[in-house]
């Protein structure tokens, strides 16, 4: 894979991924404001398999910020996050302290090149497929690389973290 086009230097995840020499191709598509699920509709524009699709989720684990990466035909499961990285009790992040964390808006959110580096768990259904497409940090744009090059950039650990 190869990058498509110099618009892909524009968001902090493209940065990351160029400035680490990773393979990877960006995807854009006219996202709409009106569509239930930013997942489900990059999948659906793209022509893919929505577990192919992961979608970048922000929960508090016993009060410490963590990025959750699941596959979007499916949920997070917040007690198997928490066990993945050895806490007690998860529950889904304000939206607001996620953005500000991140450094990205609601349905753009990337594991890759946020303001700050949270500990990251991708679903092990990631394992073993040839490419993941997560966002690019922003709405309508997705970055498709190997499962194991997000798993290193983002310094992630891979755990069973999803339901459904």
């Amino acid at each position: 894979m190869a990058k498509k086009s110099k618009k892909s230097v524009g968001t902090p995840a493209t940065v990351a991924l160029t400035e680490a020499g990773v393979a990877f191709t960006t995807h854009s598509y006219e996202h709409d404001p009106a569509a239930p699920s930013y997942g489900e509709e990059a999948a659906e524009a793209l022509g893919v398999a929505p577990d192919q699709v992961f979608k970048t989720l922000l929960a508090e684990v016993d009060g410490t910020l963590t990025v959750a990466v699941v596959p979007v035909s499916g949920s997070l499961d917040l007690k198997a996050l928490a066990a993945a990285v050895g806490g007690k009790r998860a529950v889904m992040a304000d939206p607001a302290a996620a953005e500000r964390s991140t450094g990205y808006v609601l349905g753009g959110i990337s594991p890759l090149g946020q303001r700050k580096r949270l500990r990251t768990v991708v679903d092990a259904s990631a394992e073993g497929r040839p490419t993941v497409c997560v966002s690019a940090g922003r709405r309508g744009l997705e970055v498709e690389l190997a499962p194991e090059d997000l798993v290193a950039l983002t310094d992630a650990r891979v755990a069973p973290i999803a339901r459904g």
